[in-house]
């Protein structure tokens, strides 16, 4: 990958005047680091255009990992304009459930979207919650290839994600029998991963990372852990952070939202990726202007159990980097500001290695979870769309029901056209000061 450098081949300028003995030995460096792209778009899973079908089971009806991994695409790929739509039903099986049989189902609530794009996760319901039952596998199995088979006929130029099931939680707490019900889920997924390999289906396993990560949860806080999947069978927040990322990984998301590389003695070697800078000054302060073209995924950090999930995950290493680094910075400590705001203080070396801001409360992550929120609100005037109007009332003939349904679909579409603006990313203004000293204490 090329990156954008100051060098002297007229690609970018500098000027370096050594007229004073600043904090960084530099005054009136001007400076502009070009952008370089991450890898092209067409190496993402998702293209310009895609409908994208999340169809499943209870845990893709609560609408928060799908919204997670909308709003990464969203905020990752702010051109792209992606439709997505959140088909699960709670205590949904292989075979239909409480919104119909799998017929009813696949074609009201999956092809009738014409998605190009379709999820499916389902088992956790259809082991029963107990031990191996070698006829409620051969159900399953028969039954998820059928879905795919139908799926296929309908609409054969969709791409098709198959997902393990999410684990049921047998690590923070003792398992119910011999065995544990998540290694009945485990048989079920490995049983996905054939039917993907022979039906060239894209993949995801939701569950082996996800009890990696709570195993590490459980290390570092026993009891907060038990908060990831708090009833063992549905993720919270935290939880569905990790399911998200292990969809996102498969679509093989990038993991870099930007990073830009700086050296505070001379501009040669500075870079940045997937964003530019400009206007770098630097006397006893270095301020520059940057221009990100992604934003970093938001995530709950005022929530415990997700700050948990997170750290016993990688998570922020794997799809959440928006690094910084600044190289020669004298010995010390330095307050970072974004937009006037300090967002942190550092030390030199810290800089030197590159601090991630995803991590922070920045003005990024600001815009980044607004863009969540907004998401939330498009994907609950769906649901009251579709499960409290067109589902329940599907036998009545109702112009009421009708014209209700079409004001939720202009609101929708209202508040996805608010999405789309709100995640563009904006210029901020940067300064990297040293921190004031704490007086010595009187002999």
């Amino acid at each position: 990958m090329q990156v954008g450098v100051l060098d002297n081949a007229g690609q970018t300028t500098a000027m370096l005047s050594i007229l004073g003995m600043g904090v960084f030995r530099m005054l009136g460096l001007l400076a502009l680091v070009t952008a370089t792209a991450l890898p092209e778009q067409s190496d993402f899973y998702l293209k310009d255009g895609d409908t994208v079908v999340f169809y499943g089971d209870s845990i893709t009806d609560h609408r928060l990992y799908t919204a997670f991994t909308e709003a990464y695409v969203a905020t990752r790929f702010p051109q792209l304009r992606v439709r997505f739509i959140n088909s699960g039903w709670g205590g949904d099986e292989v075979t239909g459930g409480a919104g119909g049989p799998i017929s009813v189902r696949l074609q009201r609530d999956v092809v009738a979207y014409q998605p190009t794009v379709i999820t499916i996760m389902l088992g956790m319901n259809d082991g029963h919650y107990g031990p191996f039952d070698p006829a409620a596998f051969q159900a399953y199995c028969n039954g998820l290839t059928s879905i795919v088979q139908t799926l296929r006929q309908a609409l054969p130029q969709a791409r098709i994600t198959v997902m393990e099931p999410s684990p049921y939680d047998d690590i923070t707490r003792p398992p119910r029998f011999k065995g544990g019900y998540n290694a009945v889920l485990a048989r079920y997924g490995q049983f996905v991963r054939e039917l993907a390999k022979r039906e060239r289906l894209g993949i995801a396993d939701l569950n082996t990372p996800v009890v990696l990560a709570l195993r590490k949860a459980q290390i570092k806080d026993p009891k907060l852990a038990q908060q990831i999947i708090p009833d063992r069978v549905h993720p919270a927040l935290a939880g569905n952070f990790l399911l998200a990322e292990e969809l996102l990984k498969s679509w093989n998301a990038p993991a870099i939202a930007t990073a830009v590389d700086l050296d505070a003695a001379s501009a040669v070697g500075s870079r940045a990726e997937n964003a530019e800078v400009s206007a770098l000054e630097a006397d006893n302060i270095l301020r520059w202007t940057q221009l990100d073209k992604a934003l970093p995924m938001p995530v709950e950090w005022k929530d415990p159990a997700s700050k948990l999930a997170v750290e016993a995950s990688d998570f922020m290493t794997a799809i959440n980097r928006e690094t910084l680094r600044i190289r020669n910075l004298p010995a010390g400590e330095y307050n970072l500001r974004i937009d006037g705001e300090i967002v942190g203080r550092f030390t030199a070396r810290k800089l030197a290695e590159s601090i991630n801001l995803a991590g922070l409360d920045t003005p990024m992550s600001k815009q980044s979870t607004e863009v969540l929120r907004l998401t939330y609100n498009h994907n609950n005037m769906h649901y009251v769309h579709w499960r409290l109007i067109q589902t329940s009332l599907e036998q009545f003939d109702l112009e009421g029901a009708q014209s209700a349904m079409n004001a939720l679909d202009e609101l929708e579409n209202q508040i996805l056209a608010t999405l789309h603006i709100t995640a563009q990313p904006k210029p901020h203004r940067y300064e990297l000061t040293r921190a004031a000293q704490p007086e010595a204490r009187a002999q």
